[in-house]
């Protein structure tokens, strides 16, 4: 295989690590007795993205060759997961505090193996030759393809009475063993990261650390860059950055117990959707991986205020159309809130990191993208997390019920149209806002023209 190949099968291991549990992983908190508290443990990804990230990366350009920390960061987590199978796995109800810091741990190696991945791809696609600019996409694309690979498979596969199998039929007496329901998605993550472990140990080393001089605190966390806060209008972004970053993290934590919870009512019986809530949410991250392009016609087109304007609205959308739908008639609502996601996820994230590479400096280039990181995934989702947990489990609480078939399983039963209403209005409110308040000091194509040289994919330069 050529080194494109080989890089594209690392980002494919390596995002199956994390589509294995992510998205079903609430139903799993819930159906342990933690389901007040699926909020927190999707904040972490948050509250670790903080730290570890800036603390590895450096580490990395000093003393590991990056690949190399890649490959330890996949190992260290998998082991960690292993344990959180293992507590999961033994026990019918779990405790917040033991599987949280557990949890927590897998994310302090997990989350740094983003940008790791990153570095080592850039430095081999550039010690072969090639720009990265043309090959990363493609690259990148193969990560969001073994997210969903993984979403397939745990939706999908069963271990029940010693005897591995799929099924998609909720009639089947082995289909509320399905991983999505149990702990074997934690497992499954376990084993695919001990894969990619290994697999990184097939990869070349082309980064040599050079330990240099010792750096600050400020530059280890990229705290300079937010002297990028005296910019008016990037200050701007950066702020309703933050009230963007509350809505990422909202559905992973939340679509798939509110898609299960239709198994608990008649009419929806035997409806393919509500029993394969993972595998109709992986049209998701199939519509993220099908907007790349759409983004970049429509950044040339539109600009980036129209672009950041879209994506709010497009998540206005999202929440609206779940709560539109269901299983039954309302099917198309959830097939369409799926689609808009690679609107609302695509056009923020590029644009956002698009112009913040414009409005950096070639000193504060990287920090600048690390500042975004930090106001979205960081501060932003973390934060709305919380919020969203709080006003879910006001209308929402788990509960054991027995579903027409006769099984007998935890669901969250309650008003989920109210909540997905509640967080649809925010997001149009958020985006009308940001439409009324954001002021570009220099106009679009000028801004281009003058960073015309910056190192971004081609087809996603604005106009």
């Amino acid at each position: 295989m050529g080194i494109r190949s080989r890089l594209s099968l690392l980002y494919f291991l390596q995002f199956a690590v994390w589509g294995s549990y992510l998205s079903c992983f609430g139903q799993l908190l819930g159906s342990g007795g933690l389901g007040p508290d699926i909020q927190w443990f999707y904040a972490a990804v948050g509250i670790v993205s903080l730290i570890t990230p800036a603390l590895m990366g450096h580490f990395a350009d000093r003393f590991v060759p990056s690949l190399r920390l890649l490959g330890l960061c996949h190992l260290c987590a998998s082991i960690i997961m292993m344990g959180a199978w293992v507590y999961a796995s033994t026990r019918p109800q779990y405790s917040f505090w033991p599987f949280f810091l557990i949890y927590l741990g897998f994310l302090a190696f997990y989350m740094p193996t983003m940008a790791l991945a990153n570095t080592t791809t850039f430095a081999l696609l550039k010690s072969r030759g090639r720009q990265p600019v043309d090959s990363f996409p493609i690259i990148r694309v193969w990560g969001t393809l073994g997210f969903v690979a993984a979403m397939w498979f745990v939706n999908s596969a069963y271990f029940y009475e010693g005897i591995f199998g799929f099924t998609l039929n909720d009639q089947n007496p082995a289909a509320f063993h399905r991983f999505q329901y149990t702990s074997m998605q934690l497992f499954t993550s376990s084993i695919l990261g001990l894969i990619t472990a290994a697999y990184t140990l097939t990869l070349p080393v082309a980064q040599v650390p050079d330990p240099g001089k010792s750096s600050s605190l400020a530059d280890i966390f990229g705290l300079k860059a937010f002297r990028m806060f005296k910019m008016p209008e990037v200050r701007t972004f950066l702020v309703f950055a933050v009230f963007t970053g509350v809505c990422l993290q909202i559905s992973n934590g939340y679509a798939i117990p509110f898609i299960n919870h239709f198994m608990a009512f008649e009419q929806y019986m035997g409806s393919i959707a509500a029993g394969n809530a993972t595998l109709l949410f992986s049209l998701s991250q199939m519509s993220e991986a099908a907007f790349i392009l759409v983004t970049g016609l429509a950044m040339k087109r539109m600009g980036f205020k129209w672009v950041i304007f879209g994506a709010l609205m497009a998540w206005c959308l999202r929440f609206l159309f779940l709560g539109l739908g269901n299983p039954g008639n309302g099917i198309w609502w959830l097939v369409f809130s799926m689609i808009i996601y690679g609107v609302a996820f695509n056009f923020f994230n590029i644009a956002g990191h698009i112009y913040m590479d414009q409005k950096s400096d070639s000193a504060t280039r990287g920090f600048g993208q690390g500042l975004l990181m930090m106001m979205t995934n960081g501060i932003g989702a973390t934060g709305g997390m919380i919020a969203a947990g709080a006003v879910i489990n006001h209308y929402c609480h788990w509960e054991m019920v027995t579903t027409p078939a006769g099984d007998s399983v935890r669901l969250f039963m309650g008003d989920w149209v109210a909540p997905w209403l509640i967080f649809a209005a925010y997001s149009l409110a958020v985006g009308l806002l940001f439409f009324l308040f954001y002021r570009s000091s220099v106009p679009e194509r000028r801004l281009n023209q003058e960073r015309g040289s910056i190192a971004t994919p081609r087809y996603l330069v604005s106009k």
